[in-house]
């Protein structure tokens, strides 16, 4: 359901992350992006390291709003399996500066 999101950044961001591609995924964030997951501020290359990229991770949106700016999605990888994940961005200058993780 990725026709729901209608920001470029974000839809690059679930393009390149699906897509495993780690240059296109660091492109669709600012040189500062953060990040956190369930409430806690991670290390965002650590984490989309282990969690994305060398776990295999895919979302599937579920529901989205605020352009896709926040959304609901099955996420997937072969280090947890799936669970049912809430997402939540901050764009600046058509990148994101700022995602937000955890549990739905």
């Amino acid at each position: 359901m990725t026709d729901q999101i209608t920001d470029p950044a974000v839809q690059a961001f679930v393009d390149a992350l699906n897509s495993g591609d780690r240059a296109a995924f660091r492109a669709t964030l600012t040189p500062d992006a953060t990040m956190s997951d369930d409430g806690t501020d991670r290390d965002l290359e650590e984490w989309t390291d282990r969690e994305i990229f060398s776990s295999q991770g895919h979302l599937d949106v579920e529901t989205a709003e605020d352009e896709g700016r926040k959304f609901v999605a099955n996420y997937a990888n072969s280090t947890w399996g799936a669970m049912r994940t809430r997402w939540q961005f901050t764009v600046r200058d058509g990148k994101v500066a700022r995602f937000e993780t955890g549990q739905a």
